[in-house]
Order: structure tokens, then sequence, then C-alpha cells
């Protein structure tokens, strides 16, 4: 965990005394991806580089895992705090497992377990180990020195990672590669990392929380999907994009837009079906079994003027929706298939009710978010214009 408490800084430009991060405070929880996010100069990389001391703070506290870091030798709290820069920093003349395993050799670890511990990370990032190991920075491409720079700042196994615009400097194809290889380690290692970085997609992607700066301020503190439907402010509204909403179809889930559609057996009479399908106003229904586990669907039109159950009329799901798929890829796929409502089902097929055009509308417009609020800071006590 990294909790920031009132941390300040004040530089003295032509000697006057410019406040670059002024009071911020805030907790990032273990395993969590906190992204910071504002305009150049508001001072989200000064406050990044005040929790490894490579900037000295004015004033103010850093905790990490709860100790106060404000007495540890500056050198022994970077060992223990990875660090990512737009820029990699491979040394040149170091092979690439040299590189890698620079501060694990620095904390005594002895030559079997630095290279056991290379390999394992090589493998994370999908680049064989006898192929790159021995190789030097310039032999590898800038996406794969990118990839070198990540693991670079996990070889320790710190509990903390911080990341500078580690993606920046990457082409598009390759940054999302990368992003995507990034983000099923941290599912795996469950590092704390602070990122820091100016594309909100990217912060969307990756952020568990995301903070918006503003003129060296903290103005909001919030999951990505609770920061798109309740923007602080006009500055954070402008920030994250006149297209918030269609941004948060990459945040919510299936389960989340679901309506509570009723189901049929395959033994519910026909009389019955219709019935309800004219109660509910719906011109389809799913079925279900008893443990409540779809088997197909059956439409009003196929059984109307009929007689006998709904067994006889039940059709194949031709698509479906993963209780956890974002309603960005159910409505790719509703088009795809020409399909007004999609099924939500769990991993064992059980039926937890339907998503349909009119639902994902619903739960956009409801001002429901996924995420409860964190910390927001009100317009008056940020900045003044």
């Amino acid at each position: 965990m990294i909790e920031l408490k009132n941390l300040s800084k004040t530089f003295n430009v032509n000697g006057k005394d410019v406040k670059a991060v002024d009071a911020v405070s805030l907790t990032v929880n273990e395993g969590e991806i906190c992204v910071f996010l504002g305009p150049s100069g508001c001072g989200k990389s000064t406050t990044l580089k005040m929790i490894n001391r490579l900037i000295t703070p004015t004033s103010g506290q850093v905790f990490i895992n709860g100790e106060d870091t404000t007495g540890l030798d500056e050198v022994t709290l970077r060992r223990h705090i990875g660090y990512v820069i737009q820029q990699i920093g491979l040394f040149p003349n170091m092979t690439i497992e040299e590189n890698i395993t620079v501060v694990p050799r620095l904390l005594g670890w002895d030559k079997q377990k630095c290279h056991d511990r290379a390999r394992e990370l090589m493998h994370m990032i999908k680049l064989e180990p006898k192929q790159y190991l021995q190789r030097y920075p310039r032999e590898l491409s800038g996406g794969q020195q990118q990839r070198i720079g990540v693991i670079r700042a996990l070889a320790a196994e710190a509990p903390v990672l911080l990341m500078d615009e580690p993606f920046g400097a990457v082409d598009p194809i390759n940054r999302e590669m990368i992003q995507n290889e990034f983000f099923e380690m941290q599912r795996a290692l469950n590092k704390t990392v602070i990122m820091v970085s100016h594309d909100i997609d990217e912060a969307i992607k990756l952020g568990d929380k995301i903070a918006i700066f503003r003129a060296g301020k903290l103005l909001q503190l919030d999951h990505p999907d609770t920061l798109l439907a309740h923007p602080v402010d006009d500055f954070v509204s402008n920030f994250v994009g006149q297209d918030s909403t269609l941004k948060r179809l990459l945040l919510v889930r299936a389960e989340d837009a679901a309506d509570n559609a009723p189901s049929l057996s395959p033994e519910t009479p026909v009389s019955e079906a219709l019935e309800l399908l004219d109660e509910h106003d719906r011109r389809y229904a799913v079925v279900t079994d008893a443990a409540n586990k779809a088997l197909g669907y059956v439409r009003r039109r196929d059984m109307h003027r009929q007689q006998g159950t709904c067994g006889a009329f039940l059709r194949p799901f031709n698509a479906t929706a993963a209780h956890d798929e974002h309603l960005r890829i159910l409505l790719s796929r509703m088009y795809e298939f020409n399909r007004a409502w999609l099924p939500v089902l769990d991993a064992e097929q059980v039926f937890l009710g339907e998503v349909t055009q009119e639902s994902i509308a619903a739960y956009l417009s409801s001002g429901r978010s996924r995420g409860a609020k964190t910390s927001i800071v009100s317009p008056a006590e940020a900045v003044t214009s």
C-alpha cells in the first residue's frame, strides 16, 4: 500500500517560490494500479518522484506498507521500489540478463537465483531467454527494450512499482501489446503501482483508480467508471473527453447492465409462456433447466396459436454474453449478429439476465457506476481559475 499525506513541493524559480505539488493526499491499496493524469506541469511526475525521493518533498509524508519512508536511506528505499521511465535507461554495456538483474545483484542474490529470475520474467513478456538474455540492448527493437525496462523494475520482487509514462515512446501496436503483457503480469504479481500517463484511454484500460491533477492539486481520485460518470468539475469533464459515455463501454460489464428478464422451463405450457411474454412486453424468453442453466430461447411468434410446451419451440442461441465481458464487445456482437439482445451467462452457463440496447442505455444514464467513490475534492477546495 502507498499512502501520501499532505505531500507538497515548492521550487524557487528566479527568486520566487512556486508550489509544484500542493498538499496531495491519497491512498493506493495493495495490488491496485493508480494512474496519474493531467496536463503538462500539473505536478503528477513531481508527485511520483517524491515517492522514491528522486525529488525531496518540501513537506508531507510518504508511507509504504504502513512505514513512514522519511527516515529511510534514499538508496535503500529505491532498491525496494521498482521504477520504469519512458526513456527505458538500459545500460548499453550490459547484457539483457545483466540489465534485468542489476538490483537483485546489489541486494546480494546469488548467481543462480538471478538467472532463474531473469528467465522467469522473460517468459512473462514472451521473449525466449536462450535467444535474448545474452544480447545487448542495441540488438533489440524499441518495443523489446521497453519490455526489458518493465521487467527489470520487477526483478527484485519489490512490492511497489512507479512508472513514469512507461509506454509513451512506443509505437501504437507495440504499446497495446506491452500494455496487455503488463496487465497480465500485474494481475499475477499483485504489485502496488502508480503510473504517470497523458493517455486517458491507457488510464481507463489499466487503472483501478485514476487521479486527476491540475496546477499541483489533486482534483479527483476514483475508479475509472466513476470518474467518467461523475466528473467533479468542468475541468475533469473536459479532460476525460466529450465521449466519456462511450469510454465507459470498456468498463461496464455485462452483468452490471443486464436486466431482470424472466425465464421459462421446457415444460412450461405455451399458453402460460405467451401470458408471461405479454405481461413483460417481450417477443422472446430464455429457457432454463432446473439449475437455471440456459438451454436456448423461444419466440412469441413461433408459439402464437400453438399448443404444447416451450420445449417443442426451443431455438439455440447464435450469440451470448459472458458475465464479465464489457459492453463495447457486446454491442459489437449485437451488430455482428443483428441482435437486439443477448442472454448473459456465467462460467457454468447459469442465466443471469439479458443485455439489450435499452438496458445499456438505461445503465449509462442512471448515474450508477462501478466502484464506490474513493476521494473527490470539491471545486472550491481545488483550483480557482
